[in-house]
């Protein structure tokens, strides 16, 4: 029988990605988690076929949770969902071990096609990445500064350029205020940036917002 886990903060974004695969595996088992914690603790005491995680939870990021997964489990098929554009994150989910990525809008139509290429124990990526993975062999000198930030940092970095005060994000990382100064400092060093308004004109003018 597949064994398939979803993790999304969001109900309803689980059912309906229960319902794409229930309409292609009728028999599956399907479990659902809200957090990147749940997650990693499924996996770590159950057998699974396949993981599709959002890249966005409250917590500790789908990011975080693909990293703790690979140090036990190196073949582990695992999907890779976010609302934001390929341009910004495929190329981070994939340095970071992911099986593929898909974007939300368009998993209706490539989320079966995924789960079977993945299943197969090869990885399922669009054109486009695939594409920007022929642009970037030999290319890290021309790098964007915000393409040299942590996945933290990038999220932080997100955060801060839209609006959202260090309280804010602290809370909704679940992590120290200190800590996202610290993130904060780090990105501001990395950028060149030295203010919150020159972060968000950056993040326009590099549509990452």
């Amino acid at each position: 029988m597949l064994k398939i886990i979803i993790a999304d903060d969001h109900a309803v974004v689980r059912r309906g990605l229960r319902q794409i695969l229930l309409d292609q595996y009728a028999g599956a088992f399907i479990e659902e988690v809200a957090d990147a914690e749940a997650l990693i603790s499924k996996v770590m005491s159950e057998n699974w076929d396949v993981v599709i995680s959002d890249i966005n939870m409250p917590g500790r990021s789908g990011l975080d949770a693909l990293k703790q997964i690979r140090l036990t489990h190196l073949y582990l098929p695992v999907l890779i969902l976010s609302i934001h554009t390929e341009e910004h994150y495929a190329m981070r989910v994939l340095k970071a071990g992911a099986s593929g990525y898909l974007s939300k809008d368009s998993a209706s139509e490539e989320l079966i096609v995924a789960v079977q290429k993945v299943l197969l124990g090869k990885k399922y990526f669009s054109p486009y990445v695939i594409e920007q993975l022929a642009n970037n062999i030999d290319t890290d000198f021309s790098k964007q500064a915000y393409e040299c930030l942590s996945n933290r940092e990038f999220d932080v970095m997100k955060l801060l350029a839209s609006g959202k005060s260090v309280s804010y994000i602290a809370e909704k990382l679940s992590l120290s205020v200190t800590t996202i100064s610290t993130y904060r400092t780090r990105v501001m060093t990395k950028t060149g940036l030295s203010s919150n308004s020159e972060l968000t004109k950056y993040a326009i003018e590099n549509q990452l917002l």
